[in-house]
């Protein structure tokens, strides 16, 4: 494709994670696919490495930031709890970089989007904590196939989410429900200071939230709208509201 300088860069959180026995910076291409086409932006991807790069060296340098989904999950105590059992796998170097850049970013008034993992980042960085029962728990629907369900299972995994009247989902997609897709073990519990709720699931659990810092949007959603956008129009909504808002627009 040929350069476009006027295109918004939108930075893209890396992980840590072993490849071939190796360390890695890791990010899914689904993601990238996703965001890139249909937000139409440029990508660049940023290190999980905070003790050889800081946030503020990077977020001027951005247009606005994505926080995608991971394997690993949140550590406890970053929202206070000091528990043993809590299920890993952990990734302490992707939870300082991002609460760093999501700190970065919003002072200087840019966007930050997030997906499962992102999703939470956000609520804990808002101040608000984490459950960890979310697959298995005799009061919440389902929000995760099977443990021993493969792969493709896991994204075949779908329930619907209301959305709130007067968010910003709710006006994009106008309508009252989504068919979504579903993989998080972990989800909100307390909802973090200056959040607003944009869609529940029919147990009640929050699935999206917003909130608008220093003029800059963010949105979140715990569920999975890359995973096979390109056939999913709704989907493909989440990420064209990300490109407004690296723009400076008004979201819909």
């Amino acid at each position: 494709m040929k350069a476009d300088a006027h295109r918004p860069v939108l930075g893209v959180i890396a992980c840590n994670r072993s490849v071939d026995n190796q360390a890695g910076q890791v990010v899914m291409t689904r993601y990238l696919n996703s965001a890139l086409t249909y937000a139409e932006a440029a990508g660049l991807l940023v290190p999980a490495m905070p003790e050889l790069m800081h946030a503020r060296e990077i977020a001027p340098r951005l247009d606005g930031l994505l926080l995608t989904g991971t394997p690993s999950n949140l550590d406890p105590k970053r929202y206070g709890e000091l528990v043993d059992d809590a299920p890993g796998p952990f990734d302490p170097d992707r939870d300082e970089m991002t609460a760093r850049l999501i700190d970065a970013m919003l002072d200087l008034g840019k966007p930050v989007f997030g997906i499962c993992r992102g999703f939470q980042e956000l609520n804990v960085a808002f101040g608000g904590t984490l459950r960890r029962d979310m697959a298995e728990h005799p009061e919440l629907i389902p929000h995760h196939a099977p443990s021993e369900a493969s792969f493709a299972e896991y994204f075949e995994h779908i329930h619907p989410v209301t959305l709130k009247d007067g968010g910003v989902l709710k006006r994009a997609y106008q309508r009252d429900e989504l068919d979504v897709v579903s993989v998080h073990y972990q989800g909100v519990d307390k909802l973090g200071k200056g959040l607003s709720i944009e869609a529940v699931a029919p147990d009640g659990v929050i699935e999206a939230v917003s909130a608008e810092v220093n003029g800059a949007p963010v949105l979140a959603v715990q569920w999975h709208p890359e995973w096979k956008a390109h056939e999913n129009p709704q989907s493909q909504v989440f990420f064209k509201l990300l490109g407004r808002a690296l723009r400076r627009e008004k979201l819909a």
